[in-house]
């Protein structure tokens, strides 16, 4: 990172916890800008909690947060968040293009109606994740791929520094996770910094640059052939770190 680079992200002594049990301890996180980097930790090590303190949606007991050097309130234009497709109400009666264009009234202010060049924009963007044709179709009559590209191409139209997702491939098939794949690397390479909660650490290696290995603390944060090696699984997963630190070996 050039010395003179705001980081992308700065996190200290960031600590969460949930009926005084800590579920984040004493977190110190500097992402640079312009990385791909994956979120990576045994269930309950506090991978979506860190997505969502940075994101203000809860309140962490300690420590502070920070958008390319400013708090997250001030850059928050800067900012694209898909969040994990379980916590979506996917009956809710709307088509894939109006759920598109809600990532605009960031920018438009909740009483202004998208106009003409904002569903353009919408419709540049779904062209982008392969959905084009799907823009009218009701999001509950799409599959669980194409609803993650419809929330995808929502986070593209709001032309954010810095995207976080959590857990993009979850539920989708092998055409839309390589389709997202090259999405976030398209990003990455256009200068944008993108942070995924991820859980296949197979595929670490392939997909992105960095890594944040988590259990409660943090174990390590860097380039992923340093972070994610068999003392470290041990340290994030006990006893199987051994046996997963040598299955990626292999």
């Amino acid at each position: 990172m050039n010395s003179q680079q705001i980081a992308a992200l700065e996190v200290q002594d960031l600590t969460v916890a949930y009926h005084e049990k800590p579920v984040l301890w004493d977190i110190d996180i500097t992402v640079p800008q312009g990385l791909l980097t994956a979120i990576v930790g045994p269930n309950g090590a506090g991978k979506t909690t860190l997505l969502k303190a940075i994101l203000g949606l809860i309140k962490p007991a300690a420590g502070q947060v920070q958008i390319f050097g400013q708090s997250y309130s001030r850059n928050r234009r800067m900012v694209g968040y898909v969040p994990q497709r379980s916590s979506v109400d996917w009956d809710f009666p709307t088509n894939a293009l109006d759920v598109v264009l809600m990532g605009r009234y960031g920018s438009l202010g909740w009483f202004k109606r998208p106009g003409k060049k904002d569903h353009e924009l919408a419709m540049t963007c779904l062209e982008k994740v392969g959905m084009a044709d799907f823009a009218n179709r009701q999001i509950s009559r799409l599959s669980g791929g194409q609803q993650q590209r419809v929330f995808l191409a929502r986070a593209l139209i709001q032309d954010a520094n810095i995207y976080f997702m959590d857990e993009p491939f979850v539920g989708v098939d092998a055409t839309t996770e390589k389709a997202i794949v090259n999405l976030l690397k398209t990003l990455r390479d256009e200068g944008k910094t993108v942070l995924v909660v991820h859980h296949d650490l197979q595929t670490l290696k392939d997909y992105f640059d960095w890594a944040i290995l988590l259990n409660v603390r943090l174990i390590g944060i860097g380039p992923v052939q340093d972070i994610i090696t068999t003392d470290n699984l041990r340290v994030a997963y006990g006893g199987r770190g051994a046996e997963i630190g040598n299955a990626l070996e292999t």
